[in-house]
């Protein structure tokens, strides 16, 4: 997994890549955690991402949770089609904002 996070607005927005998986998910939890200590709204790209397992999953509602209780936005965006699926299949889909691209999220 790699990860690129840039500021846009008043967003970062964290660019993840490759897999995310029992070997990657605890560093991509650590990123996204962090990425609420230096601002309110957080955008996840999800495009690149070629596979995601249970344990990716759990990072991202993790940060989910984390940004609720905060006060702060998070959301997914242009989420690939293998992530799409998992997410669809364990219907996070209706739990998490979801956004078609990145702008979109940046707008809403």
């Amino acid at each position: 997994m790699k990860h690129e996070i840039s500021q846009k607005q008043d967003s970062s927005v964290v660019a993840f890549s490759g897999e995310i998986d029992l070997e990657s998910s605890p560093a991509a939890r650590e990123i996204l955690l962090k990425c609420f200590e230096s601002t309110s709204n957080v955008i996840v790209d999800l495009s690149e991402v070629s596979y995601i397992d249970s344990s990716g999953v759990a990072s991202l509602v993790e940060a989910l949770q984390a940004a609720k209780k905060n006060g702060s936005r998070f959301s997914l965006a242009a989420a690939s089609e293998p992530t799409r699926r998992v997410l669809e299949l364990a219907r996070l889909d209706k739990v998490f904002t979801m956004y078609d691209t990145v702008d979109d999220g940046l707008t809403a």
